[in-house]
């Protein structure tokens, strides 16, 4: 959040003490870039409502700022923010009052109830014939081969072994584990790490891309990312979807194109597929990192019977 400069000295010294506590703890790359951009449109919240201390924050300011958050525009988007936005301004300001409690100051009082997560069942799957489509789109969607096979990997990593796309960005090279047919998820949800089985087909691919297209990035042998972008640097998740973008818009389906297709749909998209071909709910909780049962249940609600399921 670039436009909201902060000038109260109390509210950037807490801002930097709370980055650099989220840091030092290990949090993932995600949560210790947006927790802080979160905290500090609140903290310009106060200063543009007169509170130069956080310590004045009262319920009803707590209340008002999030009445703030629900009527304020997108700025990413067309409308509001959606309800897993709102959920996650919720999380850093809880993360925050954490901080706080640690440092032996008084939290905030934050009393907000969670906004109910949309259900899985309204997310739109892509099915086997339409990942069949991403697949051959790869073969036209850049003019450099290099770039080829490393879309054509991406959608292996999103797709066939069910990643997020910030586990599929924190991944090296010594993490694909050709010899033991298994792939090492090193920075999942919640820091639980996993290993996620790869067949041939898709370990061949892999292959491909390691030594035929990843050698000619840019500066690509001094670093150990997997995914490398053009600037010899780790790929990061918004060139992903950029990248998923273009494969859409290449692919040979145009219904593709109607689903606003996302890195999280192809891991929908596994796993319905599998529950299709009945694999037990267990093995799906943990292909895809799933700290509860629950969650993997939610998949039942996008069976779809009548679709021919093709491995990838």
């Amino acid at each position: 959040m670039k436009k909201l400069v902060l000038r109260k000295q109390h509210f950037i010294v807490l801002l930097r003490s709370f980055s650099e506590w989220l840091d030092i703890l290990g949090y993932s790359q995600s949560t210790r870039d947006n927790y802080p951009r979160y905290l500090q449109e609140f903290f310009y919240y106060l200063e543009c409502n007169e509170l130069h201390n956080v310590s004045l924050a009262t319920v009803n300011t707590i209340k008002s700022y999030y009445e703030h958050l629900k009527e304020r525009p997108n700025r990413l988007q067309a409308g509001g923010l959606s309800k897993a936005s709102l959920n996650q301004h919720q999380q850093a300001l809880r993360k925050f009052n954490e901080f706080l409690k640690k440092h032996g100051a008084k939290p905030i009082p934050v009393h907000l109830r969670s906004e109910e997560k949309e259900t899985i069942k309204a997310v739109n799957v892509l099915t086997t014939s339409e990942i069949k489509a991403l697949f051959e789109a790869t073969e036209i969607a850049h003019p450099y081969q290099h770039l080829r096979y490393r879309d054509k990997a991406m959608l292996v990593a999103l797709y066939s072994l069910g990643l997020r796309v910030n586990e599929a960005v924190q991944l090296n090279i010594k993490d694909i584990l050709f010899d033991k047919e298994l792939v090492y998820v090193r920075k999942g949800k919640n820091y639980k790490e996993r290993f996620v089985p790869i067949n041939n087909y898709n370990a061949e691919i892999l292959e491909i891309y390691l030594f035929e297209g990843r050698p000619d990035f840019y500066k690509a042998n001094q670093i150990e990312a997997f995914f490398v972008g053009s600037q010899g640097r780790r790929l990061g998740a918004q060139s992903i979807n950029n990248r998923l973008k273009e494969i859409v818009n290449h692919a040979s389906t145009e219904t593709l194109k109607s689903k606003h297709i996302t890195a999280h749909k192809l891991r929908h998209s596994i796993a319905t597929h599998l529950l299709e071909q009945g694999a037990p709910m267990e093995s799906i909780q943990q292909f895809l990192g799933h700290s509860s049962l629950e969650t993997t249940q939610l998949y039942t609600h996008l069976l779809n019977k009548n679709d021919d399921y093709e491995s990838l």
